[in-house]
C-alpha cells in the first residue's frame, strides 16, 4: 500500500482554481451579512439598532431580532442557503454546529420560516459535549445565544451552503461552557479598565479595542501518504520515523518558491477566506520542507478568535480537494520545527491611537509606558496562567524545541527600552542641549521610536515594536484562551495601577505625571526577573531562569494547575469572568483531554509495533538469517560472514528491545487507568507513558534505516516531507 500511495502521489497534477471572481474587492466579504448587507436588507431602525448593539453592547430587543432574522434570511436564500446553523466553539477546541433548515411542511406545502427567537437563542442538546462535571450527561440543556459583533456568514460546501451564526455556548445554569463567551467578557472588561487609564492622556477617548493578528503555521503532505499512516490518522503526527538525509539543514525551503500544487491549494483557500471577510494576506515557505505559514491582517479580537477557526475549517476542506491534508499539529515531525500560531496582541483606541506604539512626543511616550509596563506587570503576575493557556500534549513536543519558545514564560523588549527601564527606575533624566539626546518636558520620558527592537524567536512574549506577540501558543490551539487570560490579566492590573495612582495623587497630593512615574517605577523593580534578551534555548537559561524564580513547567499537567491557583480563582472571580466551578471544570477538561491525546498516541504506537513495525523487522531479520546460514555452509572465510552477522545481531537487538519496551509501556497504561483521580492519571500518563515513547521510538527508527525499503509498509519522512 505505501507504494501504491507513493504512485498515487507522484501522478497528481495542480489543480485548476475556480476563477468565480476577477478582482478580490469584488470577492471580499461576499458571504458575509457585513454593514453593506445589512443596510440593504434591513430598514434603518433596525440597521440602527444592531449598529448601535454592536458598537456598545447593548441588547436587541425581540422585534428587532425578528426584523435582523427576516432581512438576513432574505439575504442568504437569495445566495442559495437552504440551512442555518448556530456556529460555537465548544471546550473541544474546534467549532461546532447543529443545522436546521429554513422550510417547514404546512398544509402540504413548503414554508419558508427564520424568526427573530431562533435567530437570538437555541437549545443544541450537545450534552456529550466537554463540561467538566458541571453538568451530567442526562441534563442535555444548554443554550447557544447570538453574538452580533461577529457577523453571520455563509460557508459554501460542494453540495450546498449554509448560514452560520457566530454564537456562545452557556449550560442551563449559565456557565460558560465555550472559549467565546469568557473572551467577550474579558473583552468588556478590558475596554472600560484601559479607558479609564487612557483619560489620564487623552481625554477624549471613550472606548479602548483590542486587536490581534494570528500567524498560522502548518505542514501540508499528500492525501495518499497520510492515508499510510496510522499515526498521522489518529494523533496528528508521526510517532515512528527516521529521519530524511534532507530536512531543513540546507535553509532553502523558508520563503523559498513555493510548488504548484501547493501554491494553487493556497490560492483556493484565500479565495474562499476572503469570500467569507477573513483578510489573509501573506502566504510563505516556513523553514522545515513540506511547512508553510499564512498571516490576515489585524482586526478585532473576538473576529479574529473566530476568523482563525474558521481558516483552519476552511484549509482542511480545500486541502482535500487538492489531494493534500493539512496537519495543524505543534510537532508533526521530529527533529524539525514545529508550527505555532503567533499572536500579535495590542490596545486601541477609538480615536485612532495604539497604545503599545511610541510617538515622537512626551505624551504620547507617557501613554505608551503606562501601558507597556502595565502589561510587562500583568504578564510577570500571571505569567504561570499564561503557560497554563497555551499548554496541551502536543504543544510540549514543540516548547524549546527548534525555533519555538521554551516552557519558562519570559519578555523580551530589546536593548533601547530595557535601557529607558533601566533610566526610569534610577531616576535617570535625559541629556540636554544634544541633538542625539532630544530634551523634552516630562522628566525621565526620552524619544521612544517604532521598531526599535530587534526579534527574538526564543522569546514567549516579546514587543515588536508596536504590539506585543505571544509566540508560545500552538497552531493547533484556540487563540481565545491565551487572549481572554492575557485580557483578564491586563484588566485586573490596569485597575490596580489606577488605584494605585489615584491614591498617591489623593494622600501625598503629588502631581499626576509624578504619580505615573512613581508607580510605573514600582512595577519596573518588581517585574525585571521576567524581561530576558539573551537565547532561550541555552541551558544557561534554564540555570538563571531557576535563580530568579521563574517556573520551568514542562508539561501539561504540571503547567495547569494554575487554572485553580488561589490568585486565579481571585482574579477570574473579582473580574466576574469565571466562578471557581468553572475554573475547576476547565482545569479537569483540560487534564482529561491531555490524558486521552497521550492514551491515544500510547495504544497506535502499540499497534504499528505489532502490525506495521515488528513484522517488517522480523521478516527481514529471516532474509539475513538465511543469508547467514548459505554464506556458513558456502564455506567462505569466517570474516566473510562477519558483515551479515553483525547486521543480524543489531536487527535482532532492536526487535527485542522494541517490543520490551513497547510491553511495558502498555503495562504503564493500564497502571495509569486505575488510578482514582483524573490529577494522579495525567500526571502517570506524563511521567510513565509519555516518557517512554522516545525510547521506543529510537529502536523503531533504527529498525526502519536497517530493513529492506521495499518490506516497509508505511511512508517514510523523504516521502511524507519532500513529495509535493
Amino acid at each position: 500500500m505505501r507504494f501504491k500511495a507513493l504512485e498515487i502521489a507522484l501522478s497528481r497534477q495542480p489543480i485548476e482554481v475556480s476563477k468565480e471572481f476577477s478582482r478580490v474587492q469584488d470577492m471580499y466579504a461576499c458571504n458575509v451579512f457585513n454593514d453593506d448587507a445589512m443596510q440593504s436588507y434591513l430598514d434603518k431602525d433596525t440597521y440602527k439598532s444592531i449598529k448601535k448593539a454592536i458598537k456598545d453592547g447593548t441588547k436587541i430587543n425581540r422585534t428587532m431580532a425578528t426584523q435582523i432574522a427576516s432581512g438576513m434570511k432574505a439575504w442568504a436564500m437569495e445566495k442559495g442557503v437552504t440551512h442555518y446553523t448556530h456556529w460555537f466553539q465548544p471546550l473541544t477546541g474546534t467549532t461546532a454546529e447543529k443545522h436546521d433548515s429554513f422550510f417547514e411542511p404546512q398544509d402540504g406545502r413548503a414554508v419558508v420560516k427564520f424568526s427573530g427567537d431562533a435567530l437570538v437563542q437555541q437549545e443544541p442538546d450537545a450534552s456529550s459535549l466537554p463540561s467538566g462535571g458541571l453538568r451530567n450527561t442526562f441534563e442535555a440543556r444548554g443554550y447557544t445565544a447570538w453574538d452580533p459583533s461577529s457577523p453571520a456568514f455563509i460557508y459554501e460546501n460542494t453540495s450546498g451552503k449554509t448560514l452560520c451564526i457566530p454564537t456562545v455556548f452557556v449550560s442551563y445554569t449559565g456557565e460558560a461552557l465555550d472559549y467565546k463567551a469568557p473572551l467577550l467578557k474579558s473583552i468588556d472588561l478590558l475596554d472600560k479598565a484601559a479607558a479609564d487609564v487612557c483619560r489620564y492622556f487623552y481625554t477624549d477617548v471613550k472606548k479602548v479595542g483590542t486587536s490581534l493578528g494570528v500567524e498560522q503555521e502548518y505542514f501540508l503532505i499528500d492525501k495518499a501518504l497520510y492515508n499510510q499512516r496510522p499515526d498521522l490518522i489518529m494523533c496528528g503526527r508521526t510517532l515512528f520515523g527516521y529521519a530524511a538525509a534532507k530536512n531543513q539543514q540546507m535553509d532553502d525551503h523558508y520563503f523559498g518558491s513555493i510548488p504548484d500544487r501547493v501554491f494553487n491549494y493556497m490560492v483556493d483557500f484565500e479565495n474562499e477566506a476572503l469570500k467569507l471577510g477573513i483578510p489573509v494576506r501573506t502566504r510563505h515557505n516556513e523553514v522545515a520542507p513540506g511547512q508553510y505559514e499564512c498571516a490576515p491582517q489585524f482586526e478585532e479580537i473576538n473576529l479574529a478568535v473566530d476568523h482563525n477557526q474558521l481558516l483552519m475549517d476552511l484549509m482542511d476542506e480545500v486541502a482535500n480537494k487538492h489531494g493534500f491534508k493539512v496537519l495543524f499539529h505543534e510537532k508533526p515531525f521530529a527533529g524539525i520545527n514545529g508550527s505555532g500560531k503567533h499572536n500579535n496582541w495590542s490596545l486601541l483606541t477609538d480615536t485612532g491611537i495604539n497604545l503599545l506604539s511610541p510617538g515622537n512626543n512626551p505624551l504620547s511616550n507617557m501613554s505608551f509606558l503606562t501601558f507597556f509596563i502595565n502589561t510587562i506587570k500583568a504578564f510577570h503576575d500571571n505569567a504561570d496562567l499564561l503557560r497554563a493557556s497555551i499548554a496541551s500534549a502536543s504543544n510540549d513536543h514543540r516548547l524549546g524545541a527548534n525555533e519555538a519558545p521554551p516552557a519558562i514564560m519570559s519578555i523580551f523588549i530589546g536593548s533601547t527600552l530595557t535601557k529607558v527601564l533601566e533610566d526610569i527606575e534610577n531616576n535617570i533624566k535625559p541629556s540636554k542641549g544634544k541633538t542625539e539626546d532630544k530634551t523634552i518636558s516630562i522628566a525621565q520620558i526620552p524619544e521612544i521610536l517604532l521598531d526599535n527592537t530587534d526579534r527574538n524567536r526564543t522569546s514567549p512574549f516579546a514587543f515588536t515594536g508596536n504590539k506585543f506577540e505571544l509566540r508560545a501558543v500552538g497552531s493547533s490551539k484556540s487563540c481565545a484562551s491565551p487572549m481572554m487570560v492575557l485580557n483578564a490579566a491586563m484588566t485586573y492590573q490596569l485597575i490596580q495601577f489606577k488605584k494605585d495612582v489615584d491614591g498617591l495623587m489623593a494622600k501625598k497630593e503629588m502631581k499626576k505625571n509624578d504619580a505615573i512615574l512613581t508607580v510605573l517605577r514600582g512595577y519596573i523593580k518588581e517585574t525585571k526577573r521576567v524581561l530576558f534578551e539573551g537565547n532561550g534555548y541555552g541551558e544557561a537559561w534554564v540555570i538563571e531562569a531557576k535563580k530568579r524564580g521563574l517556573s520551568n513547567l514542562r508539561d501539561t499537567p504540571s503547567a495547569l494547575h494554575a487554572y485553580i491557583s488561589d490568585r486565579t480563582v481571585k482574579m477570574m472571580g473579582d473580574l466576574g469572568i469565571f466562578k471557581p466551578q468553572e475554573l475547576k471544570a476547565r482545569h479537569h477538561i483540560e487534564l482529561e483531554d491531555y490524558m486521552k491525546k497521550v492514551q491515544i498516541e500510547g495504544r497506535i504506537i502499540d499497534e504499528m509495533t505489532y502490525t506495521y513495525v515488528l513484522p517488517a523487522a522480523l521478516q527481514y531479520q529471516k532474509m539475513v538469517a538465511d543469508n547467514v546460514v548459505a554464506l556458513n555452509a558456502s564455506g567462505l572465510p569466517k570474516k566473510q560472514v562477519e558483515a551479515s552477522m553483525e547486521v543480524l545481531e543489531e536487527v535482532s537487538e532492536h526487535i527485542n528491545a522494541l517490543k520490551t519496551k513497547v510491553d511495558r509501556m502498555v503495562e504503564e497504561r493500564k497502571k495509569a487507568n486505575k488510578l482514582d483521580t483524573i490529577e494522579k492519571q495525567a500526571k502517570a500518563y506524563s511521567d510513565k507513558v509519555n516518557s517512554e515513547f522516545d525510547d521506543i521510538r529510537y529502536h523503531a527508527d533504527k529498525l526502519e534505516r536497517l530493513v529492506d525499503d521495499s518490506l516497509w509498509t508505511i511512508p517514510k519522512y523523504r516521502e511524507l516531507l519532500h513529495i509535493k
